[in-house]
């Protein structure tokens, strides 16, 4: 299949997956894999008679090559490395032996490239991400190359087509694993229960180990905590909880979240 696209850049790649990613989720699944995998047997003209088990063939095995997560569906970045030419294929830069499983380091990209506080990526913050994402990756990259792709990019991933990124689309490019919190029932019946579930909630988020909350650790947390209510967020909507969140168990004014303080702001004693 590798030499049937190897003239395809960027935007013609958009193009193909806009065309199957039909309900815009950022995956080709289901029903639209199986449509995609038949117009590539027609393009490649490998069969005159494409029934569904040749399809569903073709199918397992490309699947069992490229869908590195295992999901039984395609991600934007598992579809360009099976169709992109290896230097025109930035998404690459992306891909992860395993997704970012920590809301804490991605918040802390989050607060490193919404560098106006709007609490949005513009096109423009979007640039400079890329940018770092290359030298990091050691690739030398032209102007016009990385306007290329950060156009790209922002198509690609901007869900609600405003022309900028909010919290779920960066988590989209940054293949971030799924809300830690939703493990653990909020509900759960004993005092004992709740306070091994705190334990191991705490213990996530405090990434630096010391035994309070700061900074993007707080971050992390706020976001995940909004998700269970409200799937779709933006970086002002973080902004107002982490606030109210900071104002309820911020005892002592430091700016931080003891782990104490939090125990107390959910009805824990933990001695």
């Amino acid at each position: 299949m590798d030499s049937a696209f190897n003239r395809l850049d960027a935007a013609g790649f958009l193009q193909i997956w806009q065309h199957f990613d039909v309900d815009d989720n950022g995956y080709i699944e289901g029903k639209e894999l199986d449509n995609f995998f038949r117009h590539m047997m027609k393009k490649l003209g490998m069969s005159d008679d494409i029934s569904e088990e040749k399809v569903r063939q073709l199918r397992d095995r490309f699947m069992s090559a490229y869908d590195f997560t295992s999901d039984g569906r395609l991600q934007i970045q598992e579809l360009a490395t099976m169709m992109l030419p290896e230097d025109e294929n930035f998404l690459l830069l992306f891909r992860r032996e395993t997704p970012l499983d920590n809301s804490v380091e991605f918040m802390r990209i989050w607060r490193s490239y919404d560098v106006d506080s709007s609490g949005y990526i513009s096109a423009v913050e979007l640039k400079s991400f890329l940018q770092d994402l290359f030298l990091q990756h050691k690739k030398t990259i032209g102007p016009e190359k990385l306007e290329e792709y950060t156009i790209t990019m922002m198509k690609m991933f901007d869900g609600n087509k405003d022309d900028r990124l909010d919290l779920n689309d960066l988590a989209r490019i940054l293949s971030l694993k799924e809300n830690f919190l939703l493990k653990f029932k909020m509900d759960a019946c004993s005092q004992e229960d709740r306070k091994r579930d705190f334990e191991k909630i705490f213990a996530h988020y405090d990434v630096s180990k010391t035994g309070e909350l700061e900074g993007p650790e707080v971050d992390g947390f706020v976001k995940d905590m909004m998700e269970l209510v409200k799937p779709s967020i933006s970086g002002t909507d973080l902004d107002k909880f982490r606030k109210v969140l900071l104002g309820h168990c911020d005892m002592n004014g430091d700016g931080k979240i003891q782990k104490n303080e939090l125990a107390l702001c959910l009805g824990l004693k933990l001695t």
